[in-house]
């Protein structure tokens, strides 16, 4: 008889729970990916569960999109507010909550095309909305809605 067994193997493969629960919302996010009408009802979910400062961010990111850049459509994204044009994420939001970090952050996607030369920013850090901040973000998503 041959005692000798194999440990375990981690299955979680060395992924935090944040990371484990958003690969989850994505799996979700794959399956009701057919519904567009629910996207936005499922961004305005996610929004609302935020803790207040985070939600704040989130709701005024989310009007600034939807008067700026129509043509991108709310849709989750890891769990997260997301926008999208044919189906693919140009920006998402991330609540500070999600990660448990200082800052929110508004990031984008390859697809936004914001390059200027050979560097340039893909996120940025949130700490609060000012009006030069939502002017800078108008902006930002105009322009990356127009080339994606």
């Amino acid at each position: 008889m041959n005692d000798s067994k194999k440990p375990a193997k981690n299955s979680h493969s060395g992924f935090s729970a944040e990371e484990r629960a958003a690969m989850k919302e994505r799996a979700k996010e794959l399956k009701a990916a057919e519904n567009e009408a629910e996207w936005e009802r499922d961004v305005l979910e996610k929004i609302s569960e935020m803790p207040p400062s985070d939600r704040s961010i989130a709701t005024k990111i989310h009007e600034i999109v939807a008067a700026n850049a129509p043509q991108l459509k709310p849709k989750t994204w890891y769990g997260m507010p997301g926008y999208a044009k044919d189906g693919k994420i140009v920006c998402f939001f991330q609540a500070s909550e999600k990660f448990k970090t200082r800052y929110s952050t508004l990031g984008f996607n390859d697809i936004a095309e914001l390059d200027d030369g050979s560097m340039w920013p893909t996120a940025y850090a949130i700490t609060k909305l000012t009006p030069a901040n939502e002017a800078a973000i108008a902006t930002l998503v105009s322009r990356a809605a127009a080339k994606s």
